[in-house]
C-alpha cells in the first residue's frame, strides 16, 4: 500500500522534549493559522500550493543523491531516481482529507527546514513524507514536528491512532520511532516495484513495515 507523495515515513532523530540543539527552542502553534516565528526562528504552518517546489526540493535532498548523505535519513544506498514529484505533493495539498505541515527557517532565503504529510483515514491518520533538511538533522526538529503532527491529528481530526510505513531494512529508523511510542503491527506492505515515481530500487527485497501508535489513552 502506498499513499500519494510518500512511500515511507522518515525523519532525523531529535530530543523527545522537542528542542533544537544550540538553545533553539521549538514551540508550536495552531497549524491552521499563518506561521509565525518562534523562539528558535522556526514556525509551523500548513503548506499551500506555492510551497510545492520547496517541499519537493526538501524531500529529494533528504532521501536521494549526494546531498542526502549529509544526514542519516538517506535512501541513496537502496534507491535511485526520485522520491516523489510535484504532482503528488500538489494532490496532497489540494486534498480534503490530507495536508502537508512545514517548518520554515526564519533565516532569509533558507526556505523549508522540515515537512510531513498527514492523511485522515477514518479514526486513524497516516503519517508520511517526513523530511528534515540533511544539515539540520539530529537537532530535535524531527521529534518536534512528529509531536506536532500527532497533536494535529488528534485535536483537529479526532484521530485515535497514527500509522506509517517504513522500509523494513531501515532498522535504525524503526528504532527511532519505537523510542517515540510506535510499534510494529506485524503487517507489511509491498514496495511499488515498477513505479518509477517512487524511485528505482537497487535491490529486490524491499518492503514496508507498518508502524502504529495510539494517540489517546487505551
Amino acid at each position: 500500500m502506498r499513499t500519494k507523495g510518500s512511500t515511507a515515513a522518515t525523519a532525523g532523530p531529535g530530543n523527545a522534549n522537542g528542542t533544537v540543539a544550540a538553545g533553539h527552542a521549538v514551540t508550536t502553534h495552531d497549524p491552521d493559522t499563518p506561521g509565525r516565528p518562534t523562539a528558535g526562528g522556526l514556525a509551523w504552518r500548513v503548506a499551500t500550493l506555492a510551497d510545492v517546489p520547496a517541499v519537493l526540493a526538501l524531500v529529494e535532498s533528504a532521501y536521494r543523491g549526494e546531498s542526502s548523505q549529509a544526514g542519516w535519513t538517506t535512501e541513496a544506498d537502496i534507491l535511485d531516481g526520485q522520491r516523489t514529484d510535484a504532482a503528488a505533493i500538489e494532490e496532497i495539498v489540494r486534498g480534503q482529507d490530507s495536508l502537508v505541515l512545514v517548518v520554515d527557517d526564519a533565516a532569509p532565503g533558507a526556505g523549508v527546514a522540515a515537512c510531513c504529510q498527514l492523511e485522515r483515514r477514518g479514526s486513524a491518520c497516516y503519517f508520511g513524507m517526513f523530511a528534515v533538511r540533511p544539515t539540520g538533522q539530529a537537532r530535535g526538529l524531527g521529534s518536534a514536528l512528529l509531536a506536532e503532527a500527532e497533536r494535529y491529528a488528534r485535536e483537529r481530526w479526532g484521530a485515535t491512532r497514527m500509522e506509517m510505513y517504513v522500509i523494513s531494512l531501515r532498522s535504525d529508523l524503526i528504532a527511532w520511532y519505537e523510542r517515540r511510542g510506535y510499534h510494529r503491527t506485524g503487517e507489511t506492505a509491498p514496495f511499488p516495484y515498477g513505479d518509477e515515481r517512487f524511485g528505482l530500487p537497487r535491490r529486490d527485497d524491499l518492503e514496508f513495515a507498518v508502524l502504529a501508535k495510539p494517540l489517546v489513552a487505551e
